[in-house]
């Protein structure tokens, strides 16, 4: 499934944000907040990959402030056999820190089950400790290591694979993250 007219805006935390499917005119906000949201700036994604993900049709989704439409969050993700892989996930600074990128695994996760896929993938710098973090208390494991894997400013860094395995989420929902 990609991002479609299916995909209707859903208000989310009491209705101060609203997800809805990126779109080519969301890109400039979010390569910025993005570009904000990175400790280097070789660690965002550029308005390519973007538009990239968007003619694969991949499944991309921002957040934005309902009441402004400032775009706070990004998550993109890609569909394979059985599997989804999450590309990329990124909160504005000043939204860091709220449940919000674990508020979008959630809706990722769910996602998933709905597909029925067998597992979630993911691909983290060693060096994003916060990131680690989430994806750990959500149940990721890591399983492998992908060497000189990501940009940075002093050559290349590692990634390391992780992996969610969703069949116990095909019998609870998404509630079985929690």
């Amino acid at each position: 499934m990609t991002a479609s007219s299916r995909d209707v805006p859903a208000p989310r935390a009491g209705g101060r944000h609203v997800d809805r499917p990126l779109t080519d005119a969301d890109i400039g906000a979010v390569v910025a907040m993005e570009s904000a949201a990175c400790l280097h700036p070789l660690h965002a994604w550029t308005a390519d990959n973007y538009r990239s993900s968007l003619r694969a049709g991949y499944w991309a989704r921002v957040r934005c402030e309902a009441d402004t439409g400032r775009v706070i969050a990004v998550v993109v993700a890609m569909d394979g056999h059985q599997e989804v892989h999450l590309l990329n996930i990124a909160v504005a600074p000043d939204q860091q820190g709220l449940g919000m990128a674990r508020e979008l695994l959630d809706t990722l996760a769910a996602r998933c089950v709905q597909q029925q896929a067998e597992a979630l993938w993911l691909e983290v710098r060693p060096s994003n400790t916060r990131a680690r973090a989430l994806y750990e208390r959500l149940g990721f494991e890591a399983v492998g290591l992908r060497k000189h894997y990501y940009p940075a400013p002093e050559g290349r860094e590692d990634a390391i694979v992780m992996r969610l395995t969703l069949p116990a989420l095909h019998a609870g929902g998404a509630d079985a993250l929690e």
